[in-house]
């Protein structure tokens, strides 16, 4: 199965698993942006900020588990690269260590790791938007 077919000067069709996997990703990745904007006022002990940001985590899980399920059933549809899931599930993963360790005098892990979440939301956000413009070998 392909993932993006061109006919013409119609726009390409993209697989529903993909569609989902780019969104997924750009929500993961806009939600980690977010957390790191709550962090600062989280810092100085603002209230409604640690709020948000608890809430941001919950967000967090959920897009991220989501992407996985997306980018695992992308993998299945047109069984190319397994990196793409596999990076899916480091992110969720990452994601309950990063909640794990947001408190009291573990901040030097939380901080380090948020921006591994960043990079990794962000790479899978960039290959999921590229992905339909390469050969299938290519992938």
């Amino acid at each position: 199965m392909t993932t993006a077919s061109y006919s013409g000067t119609s726009a390409p069709t993209v697989s529903p698993s993909l569609l989902a996997l780019r969104y997924l990703a750009l929500l993961s990745t806009l939600n980690v942006l977010f957390q790191g904007g709550t962090a600062g006022e989280v810092l100085m002990k603002n209230h409604e900020a640690f709020v948000l940001h608890e809430a941001g985590a919950i967000a967090l899980h959920v897009l991220t588990g989501l992407a996985t399920v997306a980018a695992a059933l992308y993998w299945r549809s047109t069984r190319t690269s397994l990196w793409p899931a596999i990076l899916a599930a480091v992110v969720f993963v990452a994601s309950f260590v990063q909640a794990a360790v947001g408190h009291g005098r573990t901040l030097y892990i939380h901080v380090p790791l948020a921006l591994l979440l960043l990079l990794g939301s962000t790479w899978l956000l960039a290959w999921s938007w590229l992905a339909a413009r390469q050969p299938a070998a290519q992938r």
